[in-house]
């Protein structure tokens, strides 16, 4: 008797209990870390502000000269952001910019809009408290504190939060290694001739443009004959240097599908066949030191497959610590879907003017255009139809690809 298939969450806590962060740790310039995986806890140099500035155009002045609500003072100095005032002598004031340092003495900024200059002095309308508009040293980041912690994966906001405390390198984990190979004699590159029954090889360029989001190493051994020998050989090559072999096509169970039986012989297979749709044959295994990760052969399952599984073993691979799943948002369906499956259904959807969601009118898992087309997928449970005006889920392509 056949195993049952595993469900997806089955399928995916499997992976991620199997994958480990690759060892090696560089320390690369924060300008070209983008993307990368915090190898250990970053912790800030400095105090952020690293002394007290203001957070307006206006005066600095001394709360206590303005507690009548209407004091006219001297203004005896102007403060720059950039440049160092002089201690501020009561009864005046300090015509001061967003980001100056208050000067000594000053405990309190009053904005330009509640104050009337004429010639060399200033009318203060307004009773400020002390601290007011004061940005105080240390209030967004303390010296010493962690501001990243390991297991982040870096994207421009984090750049300018360790550039903003003077950090100009950063340890990051390595890059993955990741072989990559299409088997299939049917498969042509473009620019080829296509012989009768041949289809142009999309999931290279598709797979290939998925890992360099990523920031993978990727190395591509081209499209494998459908032998046993052949699949085995490439396997054998695939395995000597890298952290995961990707391969697409050959995972189902016809006379010229080699790949479960060519794993099997080379290393060994934990897991074949997931209850979704597009993409049942996904299968998972070791070739050496190599984890092995093998996509279906049809466009979309392939597609689908690793934005539901390669993408969060990546990144667990990378190093990432927190969560790797995407969160996904209810929207609600403008369409039907009465003809539910028994396994969990991955609609290709677009989201429409009104704010709900268009099915793409052909979910066959061969119609690339419909990745094009469409915004992102709709996990759909087992046994469920759908009736307009449903909520769904709605998982974003743009939360998938990197």
């Amino acid at each position: 008797m056949k195993p049952p298939m595993l469900s997806r969450r089955e399928a995916l806590d499997f992976l991620l209990d199997a994958a480990r962060a690759v060892d090696g740790v560089e320390n690369v310039p924060t300008l070209e870390a983008n993307g990368r995986v915090l190898a250990e806890d970053v912790l800030s140099t400095l105090d952020v502000p690293s002394a007290d500035n203001t957070q307006m155009d206006g005066y600095a002045v001394r709360a206590a000269d303005c507690a009548g609500g209407s004091a006219t003072l001297r203004v005896a100095q102007r403060i720059p952001a950039g440049s160092v005032g002089q201690p501020l002598e009561p009864g005046t004031a300090a015509r001061i910019f967003t980001g100056a340092l208050i000067p000594l003495g000053a405990d309190a900024v009053v904005m330009q809009e509640q104050c009337e200059a004429v010639g060399d002095s200033v009318t203060v309308r307004h009773t400020p408290r002390e601290g007011e508009w004061i940005r105080r040293t240390g209030e967004d980041i303390v010296a010493g504190s962690v501001i990243l912690p390991a297991g982040t994966r870096l994207r421009g906001q984090e750049l300018g939060l360790a550039a903003s405390v003077g950090l100009a390198k950063l340890p990051v984990r390595r890059r993955l290694r990741v072989a990559v190979f299409f088997t299939g004699d049917e498969l042509a590159m473009p620019g080829e001739p296509l012989a009768p029954g041949a289809i142009y090889n999309s999931n290279r360029f598709t797979l290939r443009g998925l890992l360099e989001n990523f920031g993978c190493e990727v190395r591509d051994f081209g499209i494998v004959p459908d032998s046993l020998e052949a699949t085995r050989a490439t396997l054998r090559e695939a395995a000597q240097g890298h952290d995961l072999i990707i391969t697409s096509g050959g995972v189902s169970v016809g006379e010229e599908d080699h790949i479960k039986p060519a794993v099997e012989a080379e290393g060994r297979l934990n897991m074949w066949q997931i209850a979704i749709k597009p993409g049942k044959p996904l299968a998972f295994g070791q070739v050496g030191e190599a984890f092995f990760l093998g996509l279906p052969g049809n466009p979309v399952s392939s597609f689908v497959t690793f934005l539901l599984f390669v993408r969060p073993f990546l990144l667990r691979l990378q190093g990432v610590s927190g969560p790797v799943e995407p969160g996904g948002y209810m929207l609600r369906a403008d369409f039907n879907w009465t003809k539910a499956d028994r396994r969990n259904e991955f609609l290709r959807v677009r989201i429409n003017s009104a704010g709900g969601l268009d099915l793409f009118p052909n979910q066959g898992s061969g119609v690339l255009t419909s990745t094009v087309w469409g915004d992102g997928l709709v996990d759909n449970p087992p046994g469920n139809p759908i009736a307009a005006g449903d909520l769904v889920r709605f998982i974003p392509f743009a939360e998938l690809q990197h």
